[in-house]
C-alpha cells in the first residue's frame, strides 16, 4: 500500500499500536520515549490489548457455566497476572513456582488448574495444601502418586484426566501436543480404563476431562475434531459409571504473526458451543486455558540498532536484543514482524537479516527484512507478549530485559532490568 506521496505506508499493526507523526505508539504512549527512559532491550505491554482479547472469550462464553484460566506459562509477569485475575480469570499453572506467583496476585485457589506431565510430590502437596480447583493428570503413574500423596494428607485431590485425542492441530511440531507421538496426555484407547481406576482411588475425586491439542492453532477444524472425540469419551466414561462435571478444552488459539488469520475467540466458541449443544452436553461446565491469544499481540520488544554489516550474500543488521530475550525464532523458526520505531519514509529500504550479539549462529530475530535504518535507530519486534520474557535466559551473562505495562496514557515499570549482581547473587566460590 502506498500513500498519495508515493511512499510506502507503515504495515498493518496489532490493535492499540499506531504511528503518530511517524513515531510508533502504544495506547498513545511513545515507545521511543519509553526506550529512552528505560533502555533496551525493553518489553512493553498494553493492558487494553489484553483485556480486549479476554473480552472476546468472555463474550463467546456468556451465559454458560465456565471458567477461563489464563495459561500463565505464556507470560508470568505479576502485573500481567494481576490484570487478568482482576478481570475475572483463573490461572492455569505448570509448576510450583507458578503456583506461588498465582497466589501472590490473589487468585482464588479454587480457580487454579495444575497442568503438566511431571508434577513432583512436593508440588502436589503444595497445591493440595492451598486447595486448588483441579489437577490435569497426564499419566496413570501420576494418578497413583497423586492418590498416595492425597491420602497421606487426609484429603481428596480433584482430578481431570488429560486425554490425547490423536488430532493434528496443523501447527509447528514442537508445539503440537495432541498426537500419539507427543508426550502429553493419555491415549484415547486407554482413557475409560484410566477413569475407572481413578474412581476407585480413595485419594482422588474425578471432576472433569481435559484436552489440549497444541498451540498457535489458526483453524476451527482441529478444535471441532477434538471436541467430537472428547465427547465420545465422555459418553463412554459416564456409561462406565463415572460422572464428568466439567469439560476442559485447553487453549492453543493462534494470533496473527505473519498474515495468519485465526478465528476470533467469540466466533470459535460460537461454533464449538453449537457442536456441544448438538451433542447434548450444553449444560456442562466449560473450562478453557488460553495463553498466547490473550497476551501475544499485547506485547512488543524494543531494541536498538548497534551496527550495519553489509555483505556479498547477506546484509546483517545487528541489534542489542538477542535469542536470550526473544527465543522463539531460534527455537521454532518463528516469525515476528519488525518495524521501525521512527519511520524513515523518505529513505529506500534495504533487505537485512536482523541478528543479535549472542555468540550463536541461531541468534537471529528476523530474516530478509526490508528496513530503512541507521545505527542508533530503534526497532520494535511485534507480537512479543507471549513465550518471550517467560522463556528468557541469562545466556552470555546477559541480564533479562526490563518490562513496562501501559494503561491509557500511563506507563508503569513492572520489572527492573536484571543486573549481573542479580545473576550472581546465589553463586558461591568454594
Amino acid at each position: 500500500m502506498t500513500t498519495s506521496t508515493g511512499l510506502s505506508s507503515p504495515p498493518a499493526l496489532p490493535s492499540f499500536f499506531s504511528y503518530q507523526q511517524d513515531q510508533l505508539t502504544l495506547e498513545g504512549v511513545s515507545l521511543g520515549q519509553l526506550a529512552q527512559e528505560h533502555g533496551t532491550p525493553l518489553f512493553v505491554y498494553s493492558q487494553a490489548a489484553m483485556l480486549d482479547a479476554l473480552g472476546a472469550y468472555q463474550r463467546g462464553l456468556a451465559g454458560r457455566h465456565h471458567l477461563i484460566c489464563y495459561a500463565m506459562k505464556a507470560n508470568s509477569s505479576l502485573a500481567i497476572l494481576n490484570t487478568l485475575v482482576q478481570a475475572g480469570c483463573g490461572l492455569d499453572i505448570v509448576s510450583g513456582g507458578e503456583l506461588e506467583r498465582a497466589l501472590a496476585v490473589g487468585v482464588e485457589p479454587g480457580k487454579i488448574i495444575f497442568s503438566g506431565v511431571g508434577k513432583t510430590r512436593a508440588e502436589m502437596r503444595q497445591a493440595l495444601k492451598v486447595g486448588i480447583g483441579c489437577f490435569n493428570v497426564e499419566s496413570r503413574a501420576e494418578l497413583d502418586v497423586l492418590d498416595e500423596v492425597a491420602r497421606e494428607m487426609g484429603v481428596r485431590a480433584p482430578v481431570s484426566v488429560r486425554v490425547n485425542p490423536n488430532v493434528d492441530a496443523q501447527t509447528h511440531p514442537y508445539i503440537s501436543t495432541g498426537l500419539k507421538g507427543n508426550k502429553f496426555g493419555i491415549a484415547h484407547e486407554d482413557v475409560v480404563s484410566t477413569y475407572r481406576h481413578a474412581a476407585q482411588c480413595q485419594g482422588l475425586r474425578v471432576v472433569g476431562i481435559d484436552c489440549h491439542i497444541g498451540s498457535q492453532i489458526t483453524q476451527t477444524g482441529p478444535y471441532l475434531d477434538a471436541m467430537d472425540r472428547v465427547l465420545d469419551l465422555v459418553e463412554s466414561i459416564e456409561a462406565a459409571g463415572v460422572r464428568i462435571e466439567h469439560i476442559d478444552f485447553g487453549g492453543g488459539l493462534g494470533i496473527d504473526y505473519q498474515g495468519d488469520n485465526p478465528p476470533q475467540a467469540d466466533a470459535l466458541w460460537s461454533a464449538l458451543l453449537q457442536r456441544l449443544d448438538a451433542r447434548g452436553f450444553g449444560d456442562r461446565k466449560i473450562c478453557i486455558e488460553p495463553g498466547r491469544s490473550l497476551v501475544g499481540n499485547a506485547g512488543v520488544c524494543l531494541t536498538e540498532v548497534l551496527y550495519l554489516k553489509p555483505g556479498e550474500q547477506k546484509n546483517f543488521l545487528i541489534v542489542d536484543a538477542a535469542m536470550n530475550d526473544l527465543p522463539r525464532p531460534a527455537m521454532y523458526q518463528a516469525f515476528h514482524r519488525i518495524v521501525p520505531v521512527t519511520a524513515r519514509r523518505s529513505e529506500a529500504p534495504t533487505t537485512w537479516d536482523v541478528v543479535g550479539p549472542v555468540c550463536e549462529s541461531g541468534d537471529w530475530i528476523g530474516r530478509d527484512r526490508a528496513l530503512a535504518v541507521q545505527s542508533g535507530d530503534l526497532l520494535a519486534v511485534l507480537s512479543a507478549g507471549a513465550y518471550c520474557m517467560s522463556m528468557a535466559s541469562n545466556y552470555n551473562t546477559r541480564g533479562r530485559a526490563a518490562e513496562v505495562l501501559v494503561n491509557g496514557d500511563k506507563a508503569h515499570l513492572i520489572r527492573a532490568r536484571e543486573s549481573t549482581a542479580d545473576q550472581t547473587r546465589l553463586e558461591r566460590l568454594p
